[in-house]
């Protein structure tokens, strides 16, 4: 299977958990990610505003992109946030998030998601989930 169709996959599992739509979606300036999310759009709830961040490339900085993610959280408020990325920024932004858990395996096109409260600055990492094929 292509990646296009892996992307679409995992689009259309995830939208069955977002009732209530998306409120944003950072997506890397890579035309990778771009193009990822170009797959996904279709099976997903319009999203509330769409940036495109220029931080999470593969080599981007974890532990910066995590707190300016906290601080976006802590000020907007979004009720959820969907992040289009590369390896191997996501595994070590997933342990940045969620103190004490390792770096995750990620797959390409891979999703993980966790909870986290900007109060008590919390998170809980939830699940992952890869593409079949």
């Amino acid at each position: 299977m292509s990646g296009e169709v892996h992307s679409e996959q995992m689009a259309s599992q995830l939208a069955s958990q977002l009732s209530d739509g998306i409120d944003l979606v950072w997506v890397s300036p890579y035309l990778r990610a771009q193009q990822t999310w170009s797959a996904m759009s279709d099976k997903l709830p319009q999203p509330k505003r769409l940036m495109t961040v220029d931080d999470i490339t593969p080599y981007g900085d974890a532990e910066d992109v995590a707190a300016y993610l906290k601080s976006m959280i802590a000020v907007e408020r979004p009720d959820n946030v969907l992040l289009v990325s590369h390896l191997p920024l996501v595994g070590y932004l997933t342990a940045e998030l969620v103190p004490g858990l390792q770096p995750p395996m990620f797959r390409t096109s891979a999703i993980a998601a966790i909870d986290y409260c900007p109060d008590s600055e919390q998170a809980e990492f939830l699940w992952q989930a890869n593409p079949e094929g």
